[in-house]
């Protein structure tokens, strides 16, 4: 039987036509329920199907918007701030989840999302270790010894902006690069394919 399906044609009402059919036929001759509060005539890119959306052209693959949200939430649980553990712990716990996800929805035609996504997650990582520094004294110790200019530093150090801001400020992404992160092993979600 199937879970889950869509029926794409031209028109809604076609949709309707072959909603109605479908729904007879499933019913009566396979004795199969069909739920009715699932089931829906819609354009291609309101709809989800196992995670996607399609475009309205159906010339791509989308994340569907539900699933992106539980993505975020996810990460957002592994990345909180509160959490008390190394760097390098969180990427160890991270790591499964975005390899799998990665292997699930790597294949969306929309590699802005993906490459969006992991700028997110540095931000929050960037986040994480500039709450871990505590202080203007620690944080300049650690900007200075990541190569960061002492006047660069000691302006980043001091400033009274909330942690968010901080995360993207210009001698805090200079000082932890992406190169920072791929050596801590944090895998990328964006895997382009060779041509």
């Amino acid at each position: 039987y199937a879970d889950d399906c869509n029926i794409y044609v031209r028109s809604h009402h076609a949709g309707e036509r072959v909603r109605a059919s479908t729904s007879r036929f499933l019913t009566d001759k396979l004795r199969l329920k069909v739920n009715e509060a699932k089931s829906a005539v819609a354009r291609p890119e309101e709809r989800k199907f196992l995670g996607f959306s399609i475009a309205n052209d159906g010339s791509e693959r989308r994340i569907a918007p539900k699933a992106l949200d539980k993505f975020k939430d996810r990460i957002r649980e592994i990345t909180c701030r509160t959490r008390g553990i190394s760097l390098q712990q969180m990427i160890a716990d991270l790591t499964p989840y975005l390899i799998g996800w990665r292997g699930y929805f790597g294949f969306c035609q929309t590699p802005r999302v993906l490459t969006n996504l992991e700028a997110w997650i540095r931000r929050r990582l960037r986040l994480y270790l500039w709450r871990q520094w505590r202080n203007g004294h620690n944080r300049f110790t650690e900007l200075r010894r990541l190569g960061i200019a002492k006047f660069a530093a000691s302006v980043a150090a001091g400033s009274p902006t909330g942690l968010w801001r901080m995360s993207g400020h210009p001698a805090v992404q200079h000082a932890l690069r992406n190169h920072v992160f791929d050596s801590l092993g944090l895998p990328r979600i964006f895997m382009p394919v060779p041509a």
